[in-house]
């Protein structure tokens, strides 16, 4: 558990740190791109010892199974598919590749309507859905850093694409939310269902389907109620 816990700590100290106040040095020592490709390396290598770590990690419940607790983690986890789906659209200015000035208003368009938010969105209700269904301290230390940091996410991406955009992230975050729908219940925005393409729609339930069908294969413990 304490190797779990080290992991944890190294992911959320990698993307509360290094991706916050010493991303401005890094960068500029390296370079943009430069930085981008390090942070990838240690992402990567941060990812594979938590998942080696929670493999290895003794069982030890907290609040256990819970009723109905499988079934709200699928409908969780087919949203966040959803999400992710649709927040590979070339719109959406909070992807880390997307263009670092804009020559004008920022589009709002499908997804971004919704939340501008949808990839970090996807993380976060993925590991939401995990940590409520499993309800042990290990799953408490992998999903919660994953959840932690998908939410910190949202905030430091508005904070460097103000720097970056100036007027024109302020004017784009008027018309949009981090909160899925509150622009358009705020009366801010308005659904366009007609900008939301049904093959992402198809593919996003794809890998869904995928997923569910692969975990106790992968996993070794279906996620399906019963």
């Amino acid at each position: 558990m304490s190797s779990l816990a080290l992991a944890s700590l190294y992911w959320v100290l990698l993307h509360f740190i290094v991706a916050g106040p010493l991303r401005p040095a890094l960068a500029a020592r390296v370079r943009e791109r430069g930085f981008q490709g390090l942070f990838s390396l240690l992402s990567a290598a941060g990812l594979a010892w938590l998942i080696v770590a929670y493999a290895h990690a003794p069982y030890a419940p907290l609040w256990g199974a819970l009723p109905g607790a499988r079934a709200m983690a699928l409908v969780l986890v087919l949203i966040a598919f959803l999400f992710f789906a649709y927040s590979l659209s070339g719109g959406n200015p909070t992807l880390v590749a997307s263009p670092g000035g804009a020559q004008g208003p920022i589009a709002v368009v499908g997804i971004t309507r919704i939340t501008r938010d949808p990839m970090l969105w996807s993380f976060a209700l993925w590991a939401a859905a995990h940590l409520y269904a499993n309800g042990d301290v290990a799953s408490v230390l992998l999903f919660g850093a994953i959840l932690v940091t998908a939410l910190n996410g949202m905030l430091s991406i508005d904070r460097k694409r103000k720097r970056a955009l100036g007027a024109a992230w302020d004017e784009f975050t008027a018309r949009t939310s981090i909160i899925p729908f509150a622009a358009i219940l705020a009366g801010r925005n308005e659904l366009r269902l007609d900008e939301l393409p049904l093959w992402r729609a198809a593919l996003g339930l794809g890998l869904f389907l995928v997923a569910l069908f692969a975990h106790p294969h992968v996993i070794g413990v279906s996620p399906l109620p019963g």
